[in-house]
């Protein structure tokens, strides 16, 4: 179970590391749709021209570079651009589903092949046969796409368009919050976002500038009313960090941040999944979307994103959802028997210990024993740390600097930066990361050190670990 969720959490951050660095060509997109539409703020006939060019060419080009780029490098993104021009060519409607596959897919053959030629190529003819290699491959690739591989994402597509419909007229899209806010806290999150919610959402824009699937996944509320719930009821550090982890995930759009108040009391789930039900409702009784998909998932990004004549559909399901969310969570709180919080989060760290035991036989030139266990010798300074989450971006980004202020009012200048998973540099002393996401981190990033946190804003293991880099580089 471990290894299944294991590889789906990185199958989640491939997509994720293909869709975030693109963003902002989605939000710039949403932003031209959203203004001079013919039903947009600023209706404008010229303008209006650049959404099919941009949505048909630019965006699933984009894709298809980012998604190469991940499996090969600059060689694999140029190959992957190549093979997906031949969909884009031989398609009536933007190939976003087929980008995703035909950039790692094309990126994958350059590097096959290059892999098998490596030691046969004759000296000073690398450059020669390398360029030609990838031109070939690409022109072969380009023309299978355009012929055959087009026509089957085609009908992939179709039938894409045909479940968007049938489960908005079956009206089951809030039963989809069952299996999002589980998903979310055991950080799959971005393999239902990225890898389901936002292709459909995309899809759906298309016909009707705006996508109720960019909501369903990625509303705050539900997590705003958590951490309400915890502000008031809490008890010890969950109380005490709960206001401050409210700025960061309602106002900087960092999910991750309470993920951590879920695990420590699994039970709140139920207030989880209440909200976001009861939000994706109200966001249909008003008919309600975004242009695009928010990322981060912060209250700015919706209200920015949201169309004309939407405003009061998105905030009343953001409302409502941090409403229910905050009723069920605060009753769950108060009537638990715990005294202690800190006794729930103890009970946690040792199941998921365990849980972590059962995977283990699927790691190869790993860490043994414990995940925090030294590497380097005592003598060795550390000099280059490395927060790591999905994409790189969210709760890292917020941990690295936080963690780089604190070693400079300690006098100490060392490199702190934040990768996405799958590309932490190898030169990298030490990893830190959401204990969730140990056995990924493990995958990708074998031999090295990695420290496993539960709270990025308080934990005892940067503690430990800013105290070992003092005594060390001091």
């Amino acid at each position: 179970m471990k290894k299944n969720r294991a590889k789906v959490q990185a199958f989640g951050g491939f997509l994720t590391a293909m869709v975030i660095p693109n963003m902002g060509a989605f939000i710039a997109w949403g932003f031209i749709t959203a203004f001079f539409i013919p039903t947009g703020w600023l209706p404008n006939e010229q303008f209006a021209n650049i959404v099919s060019p941009m949505s048909k060419y630019l965006l699933p080009v984009l894709l298809a570079y980012s998604g190469g780029k991940l499996v090969y490098g600059e060689r694999g993104g140029i190959a992957g651009t190549i093979g997906t021009i031949g969909l884009i060519i031989g398609a009536d409607i933007p190939m976003f589903m087929g980008a995703m596959l035909m950039g790692p897919l094309s990126a994958f053959c350059v590097k096959k092949f290059d892999g098998f030629i490596e030691k046969k190529v004759p000296s000073g003819f690398e450059m020669v046969i390398n360029n030609f290699a990838l031109g070939i491959i690409g022109f072969i690739l380009c023309l299978l796409s355009y012929a055959f591989i087009g026509p089957i994402i085609l009908a992939a597509n179709n039938g894409l368009t045909v479940i968007i419909q049938k489960i908005v007229d079956l009206g089951v899209t809030p039963l989809l919050a069952v299996i999002n806010e589980p998903a979310k806290v055991l950080f799959l999150n971005n393999v239902i976002d990225q890898g389901i919610y936002y292709p459909l959402g995309m899809q759906e824009a298309l016909v009707y500038g705006k996508s109720i699937f960019f909501t369903v996944a990625s509303n705050p509320g539900s997590g705003l009313g958590l951490l309400l719930a915890y502000s008031l009821f809490g008890k010890g550090d969950a109380k005490k960090t709960a206001p401050g982890a409210i700025i960061i995930h309602f106002f900087g759009g960092i999910h991750e941040i309470y993920f951590p108040y879920v695990l420590m009391k699994p039970i709140t789930i139920i207030g989880m999944i209440s909200g976001s039900i009861c939000g994706i409702i109200t966001f249909s009784l008003f008919g309600a979307g975004l242009v695009a998909g928010p990322s981060p998932g912060s209250i700015f990004s919706y209200l920015a994103l949201t169309p004309r004549g939407n405003f009061i559909g998105i905030i009343a399901g953001v409302a409502v959802a941090t409403g229910v969310s905050f009723l069920v969570n605060s009753f769950l709180l108060k009537v638990s028997k715990e005294k202690v919080e800190g006794n729930s989060i103890e009970s946690y760290r040792e199941h998921s210990q365990a849980m972590k035991q059962e995977g283990k036989d699927i790691l190869k030139d790993t860490i043994e024993g414990t995940p925090n266990a030294l590497l380097k010798t005592k003598n060795e300074k550390i000099m280059f740390i490395v927060f790591a989450c999905d994409a790189g971006l969210g709760s890292s980004a917020m941990g690295a600097s936080a963690f780089r202020k604190r070693l400079e009012k300690s006098g100490l200048t060392i490199e702190v930066k934040h990768f996405s998973l799958e590309k932490v540099p190898s030169d990298a002393d030490v990893i830190v990361i959401h204990k969730n996401l140990l056995d990924r981190a493990q995958m990708a990033n074998p031999g090295m050190r990695i420290i496993t946190i539960e709270n990025y804003m308080k934990d005892k293991s940067l503690d430990a670990l800013a105290e070992e880099i003092i005594t060390r580089n001091q």
